[in-house]
């Protein structure tokens, strides 16, 4: 894994040193902004990492290496605002803690989970969960240029109550749960509105880019603590307070409803999941312009998994309840008009197929296929913070762009025929 890693980082030495060289980028076609028409015949020069200018019809200024897409359709990279590189699909939920998910060897999967989503056409994702230092190690090496990737933002460990998602002494046997315990690690499960902040200074000072918490259970613990509520409202307000002191824009987990109106009303920034959402929830959500984020992907992992052995008994229970609401919150959400950001939660399927979420944003959750496009591209900058940056191909922004075989404001499954990716101006190698 570590050969072929270095070898796809060597590609892309080879292609040129990509923040100096000029690119002459034509298109059949181009979407600029998923919010508008597409542009005919274009081309897009590239300098230094950036979008210079966008020209009318197959031009190449001098010196400029052609990239040739003209039976292609051009348009800003996707963004997943909800993935966990560092862990795979399909194993036990015990995985973590055996020696294989030891903090060095996670950064390798997350360096080999990040190469295969951007290869899927996604050039900015947020990691929403994973351990610090490994998830920490990821975003640095693809930023600096030492491996292929998205751009990578990162919470690293979500807050947890005692017992509850983020506990990873949940279900184990009491020797093992006094072990762990004692050793402290585990700061980021907390009780009290002090105890809470101040974890969340810990990972703000750690570097993280963002909080996540469990503002309910979840479902892939081996816990019997439910769906609904888990941390206290006053916990919840301290969580979001704080992480918006440090300038750090907080998600809340959250499945059960009145866990999420909890959340809501405490500033998180997104519901992420936001499975059980009721119509109380979604005019909070609007009203107080929270994003959500529907991972409607994670169902399919959980349809593929079910009844293998993967989940345990409890994970099994608290699967069938969630699968019967797939789309349902996202459906009610998008009719009411909240603002909507494409999360998948990859790695509860397999990481690569984070553009199917497209397809079932407009299948399952009844948006249309320009809204999906929209959620996927310009309302994850925003949540993200990082509109300035990308999620349009606007001039001055860095050069975050895919290229797919069809209209992916008419097709979801346009985004599915990738044929070209470049992140923040360097081309990733698709094989």
């Amino acid at each position: 894994m570590i050969r072929k890693l270095i070898a796809a980082a060597l590609l892309v030495t080879a292609s040129g040193t990509a923040q100096a060289q000029t690119y002459a980028i034509q298109a059949g076609h181009v979407i600029t902004d998923a919010a508008k028409p597409a542009r005919g015949p274009s081309t897009l020069i590239v300098e230094k990492g950036r979008i210079v200018r966008i020209e009318d019809g197959a031009t190449a200024p001098a010196g400029a290496t052609v990239v040739d897409l003209r039976s292609k359709t051009v348009l800003p990279g996707l963004i997943d605002v909800h993935v966990h590189l560092t862990f795979s699909a399909g194993e036990p939920w015990y995985q973590g803690l055996t020696t294989k998910y030891s903090e060095p060897y996670a950064a390798t999967v997350g360096l080999k989970n990040a190469l295969v989503t951007a290869r899927a056409g996604f050039t900015t994702v947020r990691d929403l969960g994973g351990a610090a230092n490994a998830s920490l190690a990821v975003r640095d090496a693809i930023a600096d240029g030492s491996f292929p990737g998205p751009r990578v933002l990162v919470a690293g460990p979500a807050l947890s109550i005692i017992g509850g998602h983020g506990d990873q002494t949940t279900g184990l046997a009491p020797e093992l749960r006094d072990a762990i315990d004692r050793t402290g690690e585990q700061f980021w499960v907390c009780t009290g509105a002090a105890e809470c902040a101040k974890a969340v200074r810990k990972l703000a000072a750690m570097g993280m880019d963002a909080i996540k918490f469990h503002a309910t259970g979840g479902v892939l613990d081996p816990g019997a603590m439910g769906l609904e509520q888990h941390f206290t409202d006053e916990e919840m307000k301290a969580i979001c307070d704080t992480a918006h002191q440090m300038h750090l824009k907080c998600a809340a987990h959250a499945h059960g409803a009145r866990g999420i109106e909890a959340a809501v009303r405490a500033g998180v920034d997104s519901i992420e999941h936001g499975t059980f959402a009721d119509d109380t929830d979604v005019a909070l959500m609007k009203s107080k312009g929270t994003y959500f984020s529907a991972t409607l992907m994670a169902f399919s992992g959980l349809q593929m998994y079910l009844g293998k052995g993967i989940f345990s008994e409890n994970s099994e229970i608290k699967a069938r309840q969630t699968l019967d609401q797939w789309g349902k919150a996202l459906n009610r959400a998008y009719k009411a008009g909240v603002k909507i950001a494409l999360g998948t939660d990859a790695a509860v399927y397999p990481h690569g197929r984070n553009g199917e979420e497209i397809g079932l944003m407009v299948s399952k959750g009844g948006m249309t296929p320009r809204d999906a496009l929209i959620a996927a591209t310009k309302g994850g900058a925003d949540l993200l913070g990082l509109s300035a940056e990308t999620g349009t191909l606007d001039p001055g922004k860095s050069a975050d762009l895919i290229a797919v075989d069809g209209d992916p404001l008419t097709d979801p499954a346009a985004v599915l025929r990738i044929g070209y990716v470049m992140v923040r101006g360097k081309v990733v190698p698709l094989q």
